[in-house]
């Protein structure tokens, strides 16, 4: 029976193992089940294009969950502010000791050691933003951090590469440019993280500038500067001001790039990474906080210690950007989760990392900063387990009020693979929770107390006016799912989600169209890297 069939009577008849019902009633047009989902909600048998969102500003209009009552936070507040200036931090960077001290830390030359007393964190906090934009060539795909913004980024860092037809692989130029331009096609990611896998045939001193070329050739978002020294941040900033026909002066007016600082926890602050903090700063770019606290390694087993080091240490942070530029854009970043501690093996998407996402989002909200975290999976796989421990970090992110939410979609084997299957999976995964933070419409029609009074008892409603005026855009289409019957996805080829992901991405890629770029533009910034390349070669910084 098809959408239109004109049923003679009313059945209710069971078909499959599961005794599906089908429903048909006289006279009226109906949609059959069965034959809607034939091709399966979103499935594309007809050649159509990828089903996606569109681009939007995500909001978070919910009030955020609060794990830790406001005895619990004021604690681990103090007991941060007694790691600050009791014990301090190790800092690598000789500039950055002089800068702290010149600021008025305290500071032990011998051990590297800074502490700092609560009136310098104080002082630091008050000229931190609220929140602040970014800016990339395309002014239509701009980002907001801070209030109750939420962006997604694309996973970033891992050294190797997997999908399910070519295998696990190292880092190359080629998957490289394939991720960016999947992060340009899906519409739920707003922004490039550090290099989504590291194109290790390319120098590396210099494959930064290939990657950075990448991203503004093949999208047209905010990414990552790599920010180990300050050579490979300043020209992130420099190229992306290139794109956007800027100089220095006028991109620290109006940010457009990010870059990750990530701690070694516990309490060091390494020399490469502090100098790249500085140089961001110093040309008013966004600056993320991040330590990285795994707890039973890197920090206390317990969730208490662990969050009030994370605390401190990317506090102490906040302090060096303020004092290097005092109103520089600055994240507050928590990476908090647990190791297997029968193996010591990182594990995330754990009940305690969604409880450190949540209870880090009130951390960073008492600051009035900006809050980063992320959305993570330690399996090997784009699987079952990829995907539940993926939902239980996003939940906590989202729950927690992040406005930046990291490896948000191609995360997988604890980082140490950027996969195109999950990518997709994420996407989907992305797309549902901007679906659901869609606040719930109330008024007089979507109340619907006419088309409820106009369908008699024991009824349906496929054929009521209030359902033919919405049902295309009624509910949300899936990327990856599929709802046909059992007997209609065998005869599709029986394809799991993620085989069907590996379908979807490769689709994608044939459907991409490069964001446009002005000649002259791209002309600059090929001058721009073979000059740099050249410097980099010759030994200059």
């Amino acid at each position: 029976m098809s959408q239109s069939s004109i049923a003679a009577s009313y059945l209710h008849t069971s078909g499959g193992s599961c005794g599906r019902t089908m429903l048909v009633k006289r006279n009226e047009v109906i949609m059959d089940p069965n034959r809607r989902r034939q091709g399966g909600r979103g499935r594309r048998l007809d050649g159509s294009r990828v089903p996606q969102l569109p681009w939007t500003e995500v909001t978070n209009p919910y009030l955020p969950m609060e794990l830790l009552s406001a005895d619990q936070l004021e604690a681990i507040h103090l007991t941060s502010l007694r790691i600050l200036e009791e014990l301090g931090m190790e800092v690598m960077s000789q500039r950055a000791v002089a800068v702290l001290e010149a600021g008025g830390a305290e500071v032990d030359r011998a051990t590297r050691t800074v502490r700092l007393d609560r009136g310098l964190v104080e002082r630091a906090l008050m000229s931190a933003p609220a929140s602040f934009a970014l800016t990339p060539r395309n002014p239509a795909k701009r980002v907001v951090l801070g209030g109750n913004h939420i962006s997604f980024g694309l996973v970033a860092g891992p050294p190797n590469v997997h999908d399910c037809e070519r295998g696990r692989r190292p880092g190359n130029y080629r998957d490289y440019c394939d991720f960016i331009r999947l992060a340009q096609y899906f519409n739920a990611i707003h922004l490039i993280g550090n290099q989504v896998c590291a194109p290790i045939e390319l120098p590396a001193n210099s494959r930064h500038l290939d990657t950075y070329r990448a991203n503004l050739m093949y999208s047209d978002q905010v990414f990552h500067c790599t920010a180990i020294g300050a050579g490979r941040a300043l020209d992130g900033i420099r190229m992306m001001a290139i794109a956007r026909g800027l100089d220095l002066r006028q991109i620290a007016d109006s940010p457009g790039v990010i870059t990750i600082i990530s701690v070694n926890s516990p309490r060091r602050f390494d020399e490469a990474m502090t100098e790249g903090l500085m140089a961001m700063a110093e040309n008013g770019q966004a600056v993320v906080i991040t330590p990285f606290t795994l707890m039973g390694a890197m920090a206390p087993v317990s969730l208490a210690a662990a969050l009030a080091q994370q605390n401190a240490e990317a506090l102490f942070g906040v302090v060096l950007a303020q004092l290097i530029r005092p109103g520089t854009p600055v994240m507050y970043g928590a990476f908090t989760s647990n190791v297997d501690m029968r193996s010591g093996a990182p594990a995330f998407g754990t009940p305690e990392n969604a409880k450190a996402n949540i209870a880090s989002g009130q951390l960073a909200r008492r600051y009035r900063l900006p809050y980063r975290t992320s959305n993570a999976s330690a399996s090997n796989a784009a699987d079952a387990q990829g995907a539940y421990e993926t939902e239980m970090s996003l939940w906590g992110a989202i729950l927690g009020h992040g406005n930046l939410v990291y490896h948000a979609a191609g995360w997988q084997e604890g980082g140490l693979t950027a996969s195109f299957e999950k990518l997709v999976l994420d996407v989907e995964m992305l797309q549902m929770m901007i679906e659901f933070l869609k606040p719930i419409t109330v008024n007089e029609n979507e109340l619907g107390f006419d088309a409820i009074a106009g369908v008699a008892t024991g009824g349906h409603f496929f054929g009521e006016p209030h359902t033919m005026e919405r049902y295309e855009h009624a509910f949300y289409r899936p990327l990856v799912s599929n709802w046909q019957n059992y007997e209609n996805w065998q005869l599709g080829g029986g394809k799991d989600a993620t085989r069907r992901a590996t379908d979807i991405w490769q689709q994608a890629l044939k459907e991409y169209e490069e964001p446009t770029l002005d000649p002259a533009v791209q002309e600059s910034l090929d001058a721009y890297v073979a000059r740099r390349r050249a410097e980099i070669g010759s030994g200059e910084p």
